[in-house]
């Protein structure tokens, strides 16, 4: 290997580093995590701040700098861009499956919004429209996002939630949810409506988006229930799939 890539790799290596550690280091401890001399670190960090990728905080400790966070949200769009292509003809031909409303969300914040919607041609039935923000905390399409987002993010909803039994019974449902692989909720957000959400990850196993079905709660018993949940985790998996051998 040569110096020039060797020194790239490390350079890499300190970003993963920080990203994974979702906080603050000192150069000694990056110069461990990384397994490269306290001197080596230093001056690989020179470089990194010059270049507006890390920072230095408080006490002289090093964080990701908003260079990295305008490359996230540059990399974000286009991934936003990409789902939106891969998804529409899948979530069409969901639609015409069960007959009932499909809706694509993404997290934003501490709430999901959604980016696309299929609606079915019934005359009575659910509608969304794009843009419209739904709680993360209720309903199948944030609950099937919520279920694997990280334990911080899983923390700091709780930390909204007073009612002591509510975080209990959330938490339990969140868990049985990652066991699933999807979501069923019934008038959580939107009164007489059904709805079933299954997660969309990256290629790095990270959740990145929900698929749902949804539809008048009156209309849960006439369809194949099984067959409506294997629908919609099945399409879900498809545009993970496909959005892994894009990427």
């Amino acid at each position: 290997m040569s110096n020039s890539t060797q020194t790239l790799k490390r350079g890499l290596d300190i970003l993963f580093v920080l990203a994974e550690a979702g906080t603050t280091l000192s150069v000694s401890e990056i110069a461990e995590k990384v397994n490269i001399p306290e001197s080596t670190a230093y001056r690989l960090l020179q470089t990194l701040e010059k270049l507006g990728v890390v920072e230095r905080r408080e006490k002289g400790r090093i964080g990701l700098g908003m260079k990295i966070l305008y490359l996230a949200n540059s990399l974000a769009k286009q991934i936003d861009l990409r789902l939106n292509e891969i998804a529409k003809p899948i979530m069409k031909k969901l639609t015409e499956e069960t007959n009932e409303t499909t809706v694509l969300t993404i997290r934003s914040g501490f709430e999901v919004i959604c980016i696309e919607s299929c609606s079915s041609t019934r005359l009575i039935r659910f509608v969304v429209e794009n843009g419209k923000l739904l709680p993360l905390h209720q309903g199948a399409s944030g609950k099937a996002i919520l279920a694997f987002e990280s334990e911080q993010i899983i923390n700091e909803v709780m930390k909204n939630i007073e009612d002591e039994n509510h975080r209990k019974t959330l938490l339990e449902e969140l868990n049985k949810i990652r066991m699933d692989g999807y979501c069923t909720t019934f008038s959580e957000v939107d009164k007489d409506i059904f709805g079933v959400g299954a997660p969309i990850f990256d290629n790095n196993g990270k959740v990145i988006a929900s698929l749902t079905v949804a539809g008048p709660i009156d209309r849960w018993e006439e369809h194949s229930k099984t067959g409506v949940i294997k629908a919609v985790v099945d399409s879900a998996d498809e545009i993970t799939k496909l959005l892994i051998d894009l990427i």
